[in-house]
């Protein structure tokens, strides 16, 4: 069984030092690490890809499931985890909940791995 990752606070965007600025610590390494785990699963680089160029800024579940082809609880199971990574937004309007990406959270985990890569 894999070892589990400590449980951090990630709903602020991640923020430290670049990468390539020199050894991070340990609790840098480890907010790096744990928003870039919640990335490396192709059908949550998908999510984040449809979330991102949604023209409404926000999608619901329903949607998404069908864009991806998976059943809705499996993509909020996904939807969870980039939540949980501090990477999206969910707000809950009736009986529905749109999900937003947080590019705030997107840019500053760029800049951290390289400090040219945003304007």
């Amino acid at each position: 069984m894999p070892k589990a990752l400590p449980v951090i606070d990630m709903s602020t965007p991640v923020c430290c030092a670049p990468v390539a600025a020199g050894p991070v610590d340990d609790d840098a390494a480890l907010e790096v690490a744990l928003r870039l785990k919640a990335l490396a699963d192709p059908v949550r680089v998908k999510l984040m890809s449809l979330l991102l160029a949604s023209p409404l800024g926000a999608e619901n579940g329903g949607d998404l499931a069908a864009a991806v082809g998976l059943s809705e609880s499996t993509i909020s199971h996904h939807l969870k985890v980039l939540r949980e990574a501090g990477l999206t937004d969910s707000e809950r309007h009736g009986m529905n909940t749109l999900h937003r990406p947080r590019r705030d959270a997107l840019t500053a985990l760029c800049r951290v791995l390289d400090p040219n890569c945003c304007p």
